[in-house]
């Protein structure tokens, strides 16, 4: 990709702060505009938009999964949550080519305003340190 990617345009015209962590990667943290700590990753013919929300408890709680899985029916635009790992994780998928800066913008706020109305649902299920 020759110059800016779509991605790293729409970013800069949206204003928000990021840095590029990688090849066609970049880290969005900006609180100030509702973006906290998510990853995009441009993995053509798609851009991958995730966020950590969690670590998943050692000990599966049927309530948390049920939750998981009724918000990502009920109370999400975009995205779904899943796991990873040993991570409970927020993410999109959109197509590169056909992406626009509305679209990428719709990603973004649907991903910080799942995370600030669903912290009271999830936080309950936090591993304390």
């Amino acid at each position: 990709m020759a110059g800016l990617s779509k991605v790293e345009s729409y970013l800069i015209d949206m204003g928000v702060s990021y840095q590029e962590t990688g090849e066609n990667t970049f880290f969005l943290d900006d609180p100030s505009k509702g973006i906290p700590g998510i990853i995009v990753t441009i993995d053509e013919p798609i851009v991958v938009m995730r966020t950590k929300v969690m670590e998943l408890p050692e000990k599966l709680n049927p309530e948390l999964l049920e939750n998981l899985l009724r918000l990502n029916t009920s109370d999400i635009t975009h995205g779904a949550y899943g796991i990873d790992k040993k991570d409970i994780v927020l993410m999109d998928t959109l197509e590169y080519s056909t992406m626009d800066k509305g679209e990428f913008e719709a990603a973004l706020d649907s991903i910080g305003l799942a995370l600030s109305r669903h912290y009271g649902i999830l936080g309950k299920f936090r591993v304390k340190a």
